[in-house]
């Protein structure tokens, strides 16, 4: 086994771990921290979560605010769609995209926490929505065939996967011939600092596993998506009292005012197929800051 191998599956075994105990705590608490992980702040709540209460089909009782956007409502989910969760979690995504589907759809929601499931599992039997269904398994090889699904979500989740390049390959195999992709995620413009990049917490707390925007972008590019699209952009500040676990009073300042950047991002992008075949995959934005740019284009 290789040493990227072993490092990638230790990885893997800190997150399982994590959110098993994040599975058990409050949304209050992993509101007020990063994604549950790091400790929990007292200047700042809901340091990387959005308002999901305007959303129809939310249900308060399956958000452990783990998330960084709202991407089941950039998703353009229609009325008899399949959608694929990744990462779901205890279901809240999958419980709006339900919504959207309605009772002709199905919503698939894919965890490699066992506790995750199980509580998405219960979630969904209370509310009886039999179309609805959760599956454990890894997103870098998910248990579904080729071109199932007609859309496909996730929240804050493949910032935690170590290879991300290999989760779009299994997002393009998944999807149908013009179907598409609706991602929230955490990515970065310059380098974070050794202590906040190295230490597992952090990692567990979507900031240390997040890369840079031009090289996700980049992926997504590279595989053949089309239409890609960067629908919302903010930045994430992490409060001094979480930096301070991690980093001295200097190494605050530094970082501070180092130029660094973390941002919640939601992109969309289109498998190729259907009757949506031959666009372009440059980055288009709609509703970001002044930052963002496609990559290769030199502004990043």
């Amino acid at each position: 086994m290789s040493t990227a191998t072993k490092n990638a599956d230790k990885l893997k075994k800190a997150v399982k771990e994590k959110y098993t105990e994040i599975s058990q705590q409050s949304a209050e608490h992993n509101g007020r921290s990063c994604c549950g992980a790091g400790g929990r702040s007292d200047e700042v709540y809901n340091i990387m979560t959005d308002d999901y209460g305007s959303v129809e089909g939310y249900r308060a009782e399956a958000d452990l605010a783990l998330g960084c956007g709202l991407p089941t409502q950039f998703a353009k989910v229609k009325a008899g769609d399949t959608v694929i969760d990744l990462g779901s979690g205890a279901g809240n995504d999958c419980f709006i995209a339900r919504h959207e589907a309605g009772p002709g759809g199905k919503v698939l929601g894919i965890d490699f926490t066992e506790s995750m499931i199980a509580k998405a599992r219960k979630n969904a039997a209370k509310l009886g929505y039999n179309n609805v269904e959760f599956r454990l398994g890894d997103i870098e090889e998910m248990p579904v065939t080729d071109n199932i699904a007609d859309v496909i979500v996730s929240n804050c989740v493949l910032n935690l996967v170590p290879d991300k390049k290999e989760v779009f390959r299994e997002i393009y195999r998944t999807l149908k011939s013009g179907g598409h992709f609706s991602i929230s995620d955490i990515v970065l413009a310059g380098e974070l600092p050794k202590a906040l990049k190295e230490d597992a917490e952090m990692y567990a707390g979507c900031v240390a596993g997040a890369i840079q925007k031009n090289t996700y972008l980049g992926f997504i590019q590279e595989l053949g998506f089309e239409e890609i699209t960067l629908q919302k952009e903010k930045p994430i500040t992490i409060p001094e009292d979480i930096l301070g676990r991690y980093l001295d009073e200097a190494e605050i300042k530094a970082f501070n005012e180092g130029g660094t950047g973390i941002y919640s991002i939601t992109v969309f992008a289109r498998k190729p197929g259907g009757d949506k075949n031959g666009r372009d995959n440059k980055v288009t934005v709609l509703e970001s800051s002044d930052s963002v740019c496609a990559p290769g284009s030199g502004c990043c």
